[in-house]
């Protein structure tokens, strides 16, 4: 895949593309993008995902919180793995966001990208004061002859999929519908960096990850996830917070992966989460501490034999 983060897009062959903020690459998301790669095949044509960095929210700061479902390296990851050929991060500004739309389609997209089909979400809005949208993008297809494809909104449930909702399912712990949504369960991708080792001391060693700033996290607390290292994937529990029992002041990702005992510090881990089990809480002592990891760690392993889980459950773990 040929990965653009700067403003030498242009394109020697003809191309389809998708343009979107695509933030988690939910349901909705990856419709506009197995579209195009259908029609780039058909075609003969080169697949580009055409995206924003960074995402124009940090740019408006219209929300004080506002953060990321999948961070630029797990979103370029999945990019890779979806079979994009061209995937283009285009730098966005304030001077970027007054474009008038019609020369970010006809200069930017249609010309320097060879762009023979667009696809786009019906309700895709885009440049200045978002003043385009699909049907400007179909009359100026239609005098170049470029085919611009409206693509209706995804259906969860009688509600639009889209990535403000899942932030919502995220941020109240309900990882089952967020999960629905987004096709590939929430994940962290991230590096194992070296703790405190308190862990190891207690009966249960974990590894800790470091995630990208921007990332938006659940709630702190005690989730049942599953790690995905070197192809093989491992069951655990995972806990998001500062560790109040030991007098932890730093948010950090640490799992306890069951029947799993190798130190991998430095390695890349894949950490999906499906469960919420409890909150984070500062336990009298540490013997307590280590009674609930216990149950804790019984009680994932409950979730990953249970019918619950079973929808999940793919041909490396059967």
């Amino acid at each position: 895949m040929e990965h653009i983060t700067d403003t030498r897009i242009e394109q020697s062959e003809p191309t389809a593309v998708t343009l979107g903020n695509f933030d988690g690459l939910h349901q909705g998301h990856r419709s506009l993008i197995n579209l195009t790669k259908q029609f780039a095949e058909e075609e003969g044509l080169k697949s580009v995902v055409f995206t924003f960095s960074p995402h124009p929210m940090f740019v408006f700061q219209r929300k004080e919180d506002f953060a990321l479902i999948v961070d630029p390296s797990e979103k370029k990851f999945q990019m890779e793995q979806m079979g994009i050929d061209i995937y283009i991060e285009y730098p966005f500004d304030m001077n970027f966001a007054a474009m008038d739309p019609e020369d970010f389609a006809v200069k930017l997209i249609f010309e320097k990208l060879k762009c023979q089909v667009l696809v786009v979400g019906e309700d895709y809005h885009f440049g200045k004061g978002a003043a385009g949208n699909y049907e400007m993008l179909k009359r100026l297809g239609a005098e170049r002859g470029i085919k611009v494809i409206g693509v209706p909104k995804v259906l969860h449930g009688d509600e639009r999929v889209s990535s403000s909702r899942i932030r919502r399912c995220l941020l109240e712990k309900n990882l089952e519908e967020a999960n629905q949504m987004l096709t590939v369960p929430y994940f962290i991708l991230g590096t194992v960096k070296e703790g405190k080792k308190l862990g190891r001391t207690i009966g249960f060693p974990t590894v800790n990850i470091e995630a990208h700033p921007l990332k938006l996290f659940p709630p702190n607390g005690v989730y049942a996830t599953k790690t995905l290292y070197k192809g093989k994937y491992y069951y655990g529990v995972t806990n998001i917070g500062k560790n109040p029992t030991v007098n932890g002041t730093v948010k950090i990702v640490e799992t306890y992966l069951l029947d799993f005992n190798e130190m991998i510090y430095g390695e890349q881990l894949q950490t999906f989460f499906y469960k919420f089990l409890r909150s984070e809480q500062k336990f009298p002592s540490v013997e307590e501490l280590q009674r609930q990891i216990a149950i804790n760690a019984e009680q994932a392993r409950a979730y990953f034999h249970s019918a619950e889980y079973a929808h999940w459950r793919s041909e490396q773990e059967k």
